[in-house]
């Protein structure tokens, strides 16, 4: 009998429980802008040696929050990237500046409280190239250790960059709206130049690390 109902006791709890976690959740839709600084580099084969390139990055982002802990973010962003070349001689620099519109397609996932929750936001991004822009002072100049030069004769070959992206962040919601300052790297499976047999590059992949500021106001829950 003792066991009975310690049996029924629990399975009440059990229901009782899930069927509190079900009642408090709430789906919500949120919609928002970011602004942010980034730290670039492309992945060439053979390597060109480089420092971090520092770029920009702003946008839309739209989240649907649609299970407990889980949801789904979708950005259109302007964003930035390319490289900066390392010389021995300091005087010497050489940056290009790659501006693309880009589209992540992110897995939001989060913990915490009703005021503050860390999150985490993965997934693919695709992009397209508009412009680029060079500045340098080399003139026709090829100083160490950067003798390859290539990388710097044309504009970039391929327009389409895709690849997978993702990082942290804290979220803080009051009562004006939810502020995310958050973490991300990028790292492309596409390249920004043809890299074919008997094509000067291997691999010519970009890179980044992004830190952001995402401000989301609630547009309706349920």
């Amino acid at each position: 009998m003792i066991k009975k109902l310690i049996y029924t006791a629990l399975l009440g709890i059990i229901f009782f429980s899930g069927s509190y976690a079900q009642q408090s959740f709430t789906q919500e839709v949120s919609i928002g802008g970011s602004f942010g600084m980034g730290f670039a580099s492309v992945g060439f084969t053979p390597k060109v040696k480089q420092n971090m390139l520092q770029t920009y990055h702003g946008g839309i982002t739209g989240r649907w929050i649609s299970e407990k802990n889980v949801g789904l973010q979708l950005e259109v962003n302007f964003n930035q990237q390319g490289w900066n070349e390392e010389f021995d001689d300091p005087s010497y620099y050489y940056k290009r500046t790659i501006n693309y519109l880009e589209i992540p397609f992110l897995t939001h996932i989060y913990v915490g409280n009703r005021r503050v929750r860390f999150v985490m936001n993965l997934g693919p991004k695709v992009g397209y190239e508009f412009s680029e822009s060079t500045s340098e002072n080399l003139n026709g100049e090829a100083p160490l250790p950067n003798t390859m030069t290539v990388q710097r004769d044309s504009g970039i070959q391929q327009k389409f960059d895709w690849g997978l992206c993702g990082g942290p962040g804290l979220e803080v919601r009051t009562g004006i709206g939810n502020f995310v300052l958050e973490g991300r790297y990028y790292y492309a499976l596409g390249n920004i130049y043809n890299i074919r047999r008997g094509d000067d590059f291997a691999k010519a992949s970009n890179q980044q690390i992004l830190v952001k500021l995402t401000y989301l106001t609630k547009l309706f829950s349920w």
